[in-house]
C-alpha cells in the first residue's frame, strides 16, 4: 500500500521546516531503550544510559508513553510554534493539549499495546489536566540529562540539515527536495507518496500544508505524525548523522591557547563529551579548583553551558564555543 497525499498550490505555500526538542526527545528516549546499540549513537548511548538509570527516568511516565516500537501519543508532539522552538515552548504545548486529544491518543496507545495501558497511563487518562505537569516535569529532567549537554552540537546538525534543503528548494524546486528527503518519501507531479505508511492520507484527515522536521535520532525512516486540523508532519533523518559524535582533534589549537590560555583551551578541547568537575580534572591534571574556577570563566564568556544531572553538574561547549574551536582549526571535526 502507498500513502497518497495531494497537493495543491496553497498548501505548498504553506510548507515549512522545523526544528523540534520534543522529536529529538520520543526517538532517543526509545532509542535507549532498545537492547541493541545503535553503532552511530553508541557513544552517546554509554554516556546517557547509566545516567537516566540512576535517574530512575527509564522506568518513570516515559517508559509507558514512549513503548520500544510502534505508536507514541500524538500530543507529545504539538505542532511547533515557529522555526526553532525551545524546550519550554513545546513543553506549553503539552500542557495546553485538551483532554479529548489526551484520552483519544492514550486509547490508540491502549489498542496498540493488547488494551493495556500501564498505571501512570491510566491515571493521566483519568486526570489529564493534573498529571500533564507532571510528565512534562520528567521530559524537563530527561532533557537537562539526555540532550541539553549536547545539544549545541545537535542543533548545528539539524540547522546544516535545513539549510541544505533550502539550498535544494531554491536550485532545483520543492520536487527535488521531496524526493531527495528519505528513500521512503516520493513527489510525483502533485502528490507526496509515503510507501511505507500502513495508513491511507486524505486533507481532511491531514490537515493543509506540510511540516517537515529534520531529526538526529529518528531513523533509520522517516516518522509521521496526523492529527487535523494540523498539517502533516514528516521528521526524517538529519544529514550529517555519522559525525555527529566524532571527536574534535586537539591539534592546531596553539593559537586559540595563545588568546585563552592553555588551561580553558584544553577544558574546551576536552568538552567534546560533556563531563562534570571531577572528570575534567581527572582527564587534564588540572586541580578539581583550577578546573572550576576555569569553567566559570568560560561559562561567563558563553563558551560553557551547565547542566544539572541529580547530584552532579555536567559542562559542554556551547555553539559559540564551536564557531571558536571551528575558527581556530579550520576543516576539523565540524558539523557538515
Amino acid at each position: 500500500m502507498v500513502a497518497e497525499l495531494v497537493f495543491s498550490v496553497r498548501d505548498l505555500a504553506q510548507m515549512r521546516f522545523a526544528v523540534s526538542p520534543m522529536w529529538e526527545v520520543g526517538p532517543s528516549f526509545r532509542l535507549l531503550g532498545c537492547g541493541s546499540v545503535h553503532p552511530v549513537h553508541r557513544p552517546w548511548t554509554e554516556q546517557v544510559r547509566p545516567r537516566l538509570a540512576a535517574a530512575g527516568l527509564d522506568r518513570g511516565w516515559l517508559a509507558e508513553l514512549i513503548p520500544p516500537s510502534g505508536y507514541v501519543p500524538d500530543f507529545l508532539n504539538p505542532t511547533p510554534s515557529g522555526p526553532a522552538p525551545g524546550l519550554p515552548a513545546e513543553l506549553d504545548g503539552i500542557m495546553a493539549a485538551r483532554a479529548e486529544r489526551v484520552r483519544h491518543d492514550l486509547d490508540r496507545l491502549r489498542h496498540e499495546r493488547g488494551g493495556r495501558l500501564g498505571p501512570r497511563s491510566q491515571a493521566l487518562y483519568e486526570r489529564p489536566r493534573a498529571r500533564l505537569a507532571t510528565v512534562t516535569e520528567e521530559i524537563q529532567r530527561y532533557w537537562e540529562i539526555a540532550l541539553a549537554p549536547y545539544w549545541a552540537r545537535i542543533r548545528a546538525v539539524l540547522d546544516a540539515d535545513v539549510s541544505h534543503r533550502a539550498r535544494q528548494v531554491a536550485e532545483g524546486g520543492t520536487a527535488r527536495l521531496l524526493n531527495d528527503l528519505h528513500a521512503s518519501v516520493r513527489w510525483d507531479v502533485d502528490t507526496l507518496q509515503l510507501p511505507r505508511r500502513p495508513k491511507a492520507l486524505s486533507r481532511h484527515t491531514a490537515g493543509q500544508g506540510l511540516l517537515l522536521i529534520p531529526s538526529v535520532f529518528t531513523g533509520p525512516g522517516p516518522f509521521t505524525r496526523v492529527a487535523p486540523p494540523e498539517p502533516l508532519h514528516i521528521a526524517y533523518p538529519a544529514r550529517g548523522i555519522g559525525s555527529l559524535w566524532e571527536q574534535r582533534s586537539t591539534a592546531g589549537t596553539a593559537a586559540l591557547a595563545a588568546v585563552l590560555g592553555r588551561a580553558r583551551t584544553l577544558l574546551l578541547t576536552e568538552l567534546g563529551n560533556p563531563a562534570s568537575t571531577t572528570e575534567l580534572a581527572r582527564r587534564t591534571g588540572l586541580s578539581p579548583a583550577g578546573v572550576s574556577q576555569n569553567l566559570t570563566a568560560l561559562r561567563d564568556a558563553g563558551l560553557v553551558s551547565a547542566h544539572r544531572t541529580g547530584r552532579s553538574v555536567l559542562y559542554a561547549r556551547t555553539s559559540v564555543a564551536e564557531s571558536v574551536l571551528d575558527a581556530a582549526c579550520p576543516g576539523d571535526g565540524g558539523a557538515p
